[in-house]
């Protein structure tokens, strides 16, 4: 059999159990031999009570995968088939000052969506990119999958600054797809639905029930609330049913922060001075679940998991990484480059799309213009993420200020200003770029 090797990069994340459960589930298919988890100093303890909790699933599930956990970036990743990221640059503590900074200014605070997003995108590109650099170096061939949020604007970065081969993925799409599933009472498998857009932007406006056109009956259902997208990390707000029929497309639960941006950033504000942001209740989620994971009885994917968001994270990330490995074929969402999916964004960018994935990567299923009632928002957000990736690179602070200008959740030049000061005061340590230009 040929070895196969894969490296998780952060491997001391709470969700490394979710892949492991995923590898397990799909050894006769991906026979994984060699698993590396690799982290970092800092997170050395986590590390090691992950990597034992892996070791004991593995034992339990009785299949000949040796689980190593690593420090050594270098060794690591010799040699390696796939590699996937799941790192947060400076932790938790850096996500909860990128969540209560915007909120202090009546601004989204959200990981992913806003200037949350954006603080994020420049802590982690550096980084990844330096990753894909010793790739290039000890793991030429391997594929690079990528979870590390903003999943969408790094994925712009590794495509454009790289030449390692990669895939950006993300479990929103899925965990969309499930729901259709659920309010139709069939299983996953069954469901198509035609996605478009960017990461945490997308839309779906096609949806087939085993080859069956059933696009206006699930809008009706979403009118009327009988079905919705139902991610964890996100606030239970709704549309309207007059915006539901007036939109008549399937939008991630992000776009609640585009089209209920006042009622989503009080929500924010309410939460944060009630419960928390989701940065600190995710670090009570963690604190509990690694409470769990030290338990020696423990030997599978504790259910506690689902609270930490990201599910069907296993899914797409391994059901990917095989469909690669076996030459499948098969259709999936990920991010990927645009390459004439869609005339109404350059062809070098990234977007989040259904995609064919076989050995040679994804190829994205051309959908032709955007329609014009989203086509505006889509754009407007790619010109910020395209800014967020030079800002990244270059550390130049005009770029950063006009990326956050730009974004749509941002109201001011004046406030994005006073944003971005304060983001970058508080990750000097994270940004050595912006350095080099003082």
């Amino acid at each position: 059999m040929k070895k196969l090797k894969i490296v998780t990069i952060g491997g001391g994340s709470s969700y490394t159990p979710e892949l492991i459960d995923g590898f397990i589930k799909r050894y006769d298919e991906l026979p994984v031999t060699d698993y590396t988890l690799l982290d970092i100093e800092e997170g050395k303890e986590k590390l090691e009570i992950v990597g034992k909790l892996a070791q004991r699933m593995v034992k339990e599930a009785g299949i000949p995968m040796n689980i190593h956990l690593s420090l050594d970036r270098a060794e690591a990743l010799k040699d390696a088939d796939f590699v996937t990221t799941q790192l947060r640059v400076g932790f938790l503590d850096a996500r909860i000052n990128d969540e209560k900074i915007p909120l202090k200014y009546g601004v989204l605070g959200q990981e992913t969506t806003g200037p949350g997003g954006f603080m994020k995108a420049q802590r982690t590109i550096p980084v990844l990119l330096d990753i894909c650099r010793d790739m290039e170096k000890y793991c030429p061939d391997a594929w690079l999958i990528n979870f590390t949020n903003p999943a969408g604007i790094v994925t712009e970065a590794i495509t454009r600054h790289s030449n390692i081969k990669s895939i950006g993925i993300c479990s929103g799409a899925n965990s969309m797809l499930m729901d259709i599933a659920k309010a139709y009472e069939v299983e996953k498998k069954d469901v198509y639905a035609r996605i478009m857009g960017l990461n945490h932007l997308i839309f779906a406006d096609q949806i087939f029930i085993k080859g069956e056109d059933y696009t206006d009956d699930f809008m009706a259902k979403l009118a009327q609330g009988s079905a919705s997208n139902s991610l964890k990390n996100i606030p239970d707000i709704g549309f309207s049913s007059r915006f539901a029929k007036a939109l008549h497309m399937y939008p991630i639960s992000y776009l609640k922060y585009f089209f209920l941006t006042r009622e989503m950033v009080e929500a924010a504000q309410t939460d944060a001075s009630t419960k928390g942001t989701r940065g600190e209740q995710t670090r009570e989620i963690e604190h509990r679940l690694f409470e769990l994971y030290q338990d020696e009885h423990l030997s599978h994917k504790p259910k506690e998991l689902e609270k930490r968001g990201g599910a069907w994270y296993s899914d797409t990330a391994c059901s990917i990484i095989s469909s690669i490995y076996n030459d499948k074929k098969e259709i999936h969402v990920v991010n990927t480059v645009n390459n004439g999916a869609t005339p109404d964004l350059p062809d070098h960018v990234t977007l989040e799309t259904n995609a064919v994935i076989d050995r040679n990567g994804a190829h994205p299923l051309a959908y032709g213009r955007l329609p014009v009632k989203i086509r505006g928002l889509i754009q407007s957000v790619k010109a910020y993420e395209e800014l967020t990736v030079e800002a990244a690179i270059t550390g130049d602070y005009s770029t950063a200020l006009m990326a956050l200008t730009i974004n749509p959740l941002v109201p001011s030049a004046t406030l994005a200003e006073k944003i971005l000061d304060e983001y970058l005061e508080v990750n000097q340590r994270y940004l050595p770029q912006y350095h080099s230009k003082s």
